[in-house]
């Protein structure tokens, strides 16, 4: 009801607003004034008002700039998002520096020289030394900054050394499932079509490297100080990997691996005390709008040092434990179902063989 009250009293002040310009329009015509001729008088207070405003606008730029600095993210927590930092924080300078003396010229030049009858407009068709400034200038800048961009880029993606944990990302719509490599920190085959109710990730159980590999969800953790490999996959359409506070991000595209590595320098502990959050997790987040719940696509990253990590890593079950412990209970499924056909009883028993030698 209030916001409806807030509308009407809007609405209703415009129109008298209108109503009043239209009265001063009328009394002019009263009057034989021509309400659609400019004199000197309007432009120069045009010319003041535009000075003024201009102004008003430039500061409260730089000022809300200023007071929304806490809004923002906090520093980066990991080793080559500091330097992403840096280079974001070079081009906001360059911005801001360019956007003062645009806008502080235009602002002066559009208040000082307002249209006089006397003043002669000067013209002139070329000039190759302001087009070699604004050309050459703006070239060297933008060089300088995609080279360094493009060195700090290719650190993520080059490939990482040999001390590395490996973890992939499976993207599906709307959720996310964490898969580490295990102890022989090699991934399992996996394919498309191997993808069922009892296998969402279309892991090839049959080979060996899938063995020791394990399947978590809604929080994955990382050893502090550790590089991490992620592999990223998506089962449907493209999604996103975001990692805001990383300073990292991935499309995970359908029928293809795309990866990153970087390497955690603050646990989440140690940002908490930062943030003044005792709540604060690390997110995984989906940033391509990929359906009705993109917005709920997101997971929990815990950083933590390298004994507690370990601690819970090894709390999970490993996929030859998970197949183990559902093979009993798939195969009492065969023997009750009357209705089980023989290609799916083979199935469930081959699953159940390749669970036991595991």
């Amino acid at each position: 009801m209030i916001s409806f009250l807030t509308f009407l009293v809007i609405v209703l002040g415009l129109i008298t607003f209108g109503r009043i310009i239209r009265i001063f329009e009328l009394s002019a015509e009263l009057r034989g004034t021509d309400v659609n001729a400019v004199n000197g008088s309007d432009n120069k207070t045009n010319s003041l008002l535009l000075l003024i405003m201009g102004s008003a606008f430039v500061f409260m730029v730089f000022y809300l700039t200023y007071a929304m600095k806490d809004k923002m993210l906090p520093s980066s927590a990991s080793e080559h998002g500091v330097e992403i930092d840096t280079l974001f924080a070079v081009n906001w300078y360059i911005l801001f520096a360019a956007f003062f003396i645009t806008h502080a010229l235009l602002i002066y030049f559009a208040a000082k020289y307002y249209f006089k009858k006397e003043h002669k407009p000067v013209f002139f068709a070329h000039s190759t030394k302001l087009e070699l400034i604004w050309t050459l200038i703006p070239a060297a800048v933008l060089s300088v900054i995609i080279v360094y961009g493009i060195s700090k880029w290719n650190k993520i993606v080059a490939p990482a050394g040999d001390d590395v944990l490996v973890i992939e990302l499976y993207a599906k719509q709307f959720d996310w499932t964490a898969r580490y490599a295990g102890d022989d920190n090699e991934l399992g085959k996996a394919s498309f079509r191997l993808i069922d109710g009892s296998n969402p990730l279309g892991i090839e159980y049959t080979d060996p490297q899938s063995a020791d590999d394990i399947l978590v969800r809604n929080e994955f953790h990382l050893p502090v100080g550790k590089e991490v490999v992620f592999k990223f996959h998506s089962r449907d359409v493209i999604h996103s990997a975001y990692m805001p506070h990383f300073r990292a991000q991935m499309n995970c595209v359908p029928g293809m691996t795309t990866q990153f590595h970087f390497k955690p320098i603050k646990t989440t502990e140690e940002m908490r005390v930062e943030t003044a959050n005792d709540k604060f997790d690390y997110i995984l987040l989906c940033n391509k709008i990929c359906g009705a719940s993109h917005f709920n696509m997101q997971m929990n990253i815990i950083v933590e040092d390298e004994t507690s990590f370990r601690q819970w890593l090894g709390s999970k079950k490993t996929v030859a434990e998970e197949l183990k412990a559902a093979a009993p209970a798939a195969t009492v499924e065969v023997k009750t179902d009357s209705l089980a056909a023989p290609a799916d009883s083979a199935k469930v028993h081959a699953v159940t063989a390749d669970a036991t030698k595991h």
